[in-house]
């Protein structure tokens, strides 16, 4: 396979990155607790002495989930927007352009959660 040299840093990143979680996954599989089976009181759930009630598998309210998805959302528009800052100059009008479609995008996406009532929390 002939590869151009500026592929090489970014496979050697990726197989790094990937050998890191293998290692990770592996190394907690093997040399974690491992769980005994039987319903013996050392299994049970503890709760600072105090005896649990309900159980512990009570759905949330989908808004939870909703909101902690849209923060990770427009969270995530701020990160792309870094490279830009920096070299905003170097860019010129077509980063510019690039920018302003990419924001037009992400208020499009606002928008829609916004007037499908996805921020109000009376509802």
């Amino acid at each position: 396979m002939n590869l151009p040299e500026n592929y090489i840093p970014i496979l050697i990143q990726a197989a790094v990155g990937l050998g890191f979680v293998a290692i990770s996954l592996l190394g907690a599989h093997f040399l974690g607790p491992q769980q005994k089976k039987g319903n013996s009181v050392k299994n049970q759930a503890w709760e600072c002495g105090i005896p649990s009630e309900g159980n512990a598998r009570t759905p949330f309210s989908i808004k939870y989930f909703l909101t902690a998805v849209l923060f990770v959302l427009f969270d995530i528009e701020i990160v792309f927007f870094y490279p830009y800052a920096v070299n905003f100059r170097e860019f010129g009008m077509e980063g510019f352009v690039a920018v302003l479609t990419f924001v037009a995008i992400f208020f499009v996406a606002f928008f829609y959660v916004w007037k499908r009532g996805a921020l109000d929390w009376d509802k």
